[in-house]
């Protein structure tokens, strides 16, 4: 045995998830040797593609994942994921050939260890045969353990070496639980005492803690709302607002605004969830809560930070709170009952042979089966799926917007439907989006993914298309490309949408085997930019 194929038994004795990759001469023998100790490892088509993969795997399955790359290029391929993944503080790890030291003049030399730094990833080495287990379990304890994003670079030479005896692995638990201070604790109870109408938004470091949010928001009268990345964290509760932010309902929007407190669970409370700050009264008093100290204030000032993680944090303050009405009134469930985005009538837009893409919205939410995994590109037509598709919890929505680059998508989709095989996977993206991620429609179909590709088709960038207005659009204008066929040419099952008639196709889809993706060609009209593009590109 070498020290590439003790360095992928050693993942795999750990508990490494499924790998992500694209192999080449650099990574072979370590990628087979993942395989040989029983991690699943998914070929892509492009490494780009697979850090996507990765990064859903991770955050949908709450295992680390493994991207294995080819040394310089492989790994640059993949840099736009990987500094998704770095920003989102997903648990992932990134094993990447190295150059060997001796060859400063190889084709593929670049400074690995510079370049993952630069992007927010933990930089980390197998720097001899001797160290190589200790090494391993460093950057696996590091990913799990504080959430990170972490390369750890193989040198083709230090591969090579004959492996010594492998020792006993110690375990490495998850992240360990975070206790807020006793002050703390007194103080948050002190505010929710006082506040008449609190509202709580949780985002991604909530995720998992539903019941004892819940909990406490239904003594102290909490209205409940979640950012992107945790939507669907309360789904069912009739005090639910849905999402937070750019993609807020009207009503959501003003039940907030009206807060007198609000408590970010695990939130950042950045520009995108509270709208520029506009969402927060002036009068409403913040309150923070998170893991890590950094963290608390750094977007907004707040009244109080709590350094906590969100369910135990949230024990603690239901254990000293008294009951309350607060914001839940009989008159305000109705107004959220009557308010999210499916019940908000819309001057439908549909003619010319396009649809509008809040009345296609509605109409798959109600077509597509609610145990449904919805994945999420980047684009101006991004907050139509994400309002408007439902999802049943936190683990239904997968959303990559943290380095807010399109062409994410379709990986996106497929590792969080490897995550998550009991639901249906969709994919909101658009045409543009779509056309970068084309080669990983093979990696959907190689893997008989019943995978809905749902393309907002306006054959341009709309984000710049309404942003600039009357200016010459001829860079960001294409012409309109037959996306059902292309899907087709791939394997999967196509289908062009210009009517609400033409879902019937969908339909007939559902009823079938779905062995394949199937590629939803749904050429939107112009909606004149979406509402929460407009928000966006008034800062």
């Amino acid at each position: 045995m070498n020290v590439a194929e003790l360095v992928g038994r050693t993942l795999a004795n750990l508990g490494a998830g499924t790998a992500f990759g694209v192999v080449g001469s650099g990574n072979f023998e370590v990628t087979n040797a993942l395989r040989a100790g029983g991690v699943r490892f998914v070929a892509a088509r492009h490494e780009g593609g697979a850090a996507s993969m990765a990064d859903a795997y991770a955050r949908m399955s709450g295992k680390v994942s493994v991207l294995s790359l080819h040394q310089g290029c492989g790994l640059t391929n993949a840099v736009t994921g990987i500094t998704e993944a770095a920003k989102s503080r997903t648990p992932m790890l990134v094993l990447t050939a190295d150059s060997a030291g001796a060859s400063v003049l190889s084709n593929f030399r670049v400074d690995q260890d510079g370049l993952a730094a630069a992007v927010g990833a933990v930089p980390e080495r197998v720097h001899s045969a001797a160290s190589a287990v200790a090494d391993t379990v460093r950057a696996f304890r590091t990913a799990r353990q504080q959430r990170r994003t972490v390369v750890l670079n193989l040198p083709l030479d230090v591969q090579a070496e004959p492996a010594p005896a492998s020792p006993a692995l110690p375990a490495v638990p998850g992240p360990a639980a975070v206790r807020p201070d006793t002050a703390s604790v007194t103080g948050f109870a002190d505010l929710l005492a006082a506040a008449e109408r609190p509202v709580f938004i949780a985002g991604r470091g909530a995720r998992g803690s539903r019941d004892p949010l819940r909990e406490l928001a239904s003594r102290c009268g909490a209205l409940l709302a979640t950012s992107a990345v945790a939507h669907g964290l309360f789904h069912g509760d009739p005090f639910a607002m849905g999402i937070s932010g750019g993609f807020a309902s009207p009503t959501t929007a003003e039940l907030i605004l009206g807060a007198d407190l609000v408590v970010g669970w695990g939130c950042a409370l950045n520009t995108w969830t509270t709208r520029h700050g506009k969402l927060l009264s002036p009068h409403a008093k913040l309150v923070q809560v998170d893991v890590e100290q950094a963290a608390l204030g750094a977007h907004r000032p707040v009244d109080l930070g709590v350094v906590g993680d969100v369910a135990g944090t949230a024990a603690e303050v239901l254990a000293v709170t008294e009951e309350r009405q607060g914001y839940r009134t009989d008159d305000v469930a109705a107004r959220i009952a009557a308010g999210r985005w499916n019940d908000v009538e819309h001057e439908d837009l549909s003619r010319g042979g396009r649809i509008d893409p809040r009345t296609l919205s509605k109409l798959l939410d109600d077509l597509l089966p609610a145990e449904r995994i919805v994945s999420i590109d980047s684009g101006n037509f991004m907050g139509y799926p994400s309002a408007y598709l439902s999802v049943p919890d936190e683990q239904g929505f997968c959303f990559t917007q943290a380095f807010q680059s399109i062409g994410l998508g379709l990986g996106t989709a497929i590792g969080a439907a490897l995550a998550r095989p009991d639901r249906l996977p969709v994919l909101g993206t658009g045409d543009g989006g779509f056309h970068m991620a084309l080669s990983e429609l093979d990696t959907a179909v190689r893997l008989e993914l019943p995978l809905v590709v749902v393309v907002y088709n306006d054959a341009a960038y709309g984000a710049e298309i309404h942003h600039f207005g009357d200016a010459d659009m001829t860079t960001v204008r294409f012409p309109d490309s037959d996306l059902a066929a292309i899907g087709r040419g791939f394997g999967c099952a196509g289908v062009t949408v210009r009517s609400a008639e033409d879902l019937f196709a969908v339909r007939d889809w559902l009823a079938g085997p779905r062995t394949a993706p199937l590629v939803i060609d749904a050429k939107i009209a112009d909606d004149g930019g979406s509402w929460w593009l407009a928000e966006a590109f008034r800062h």
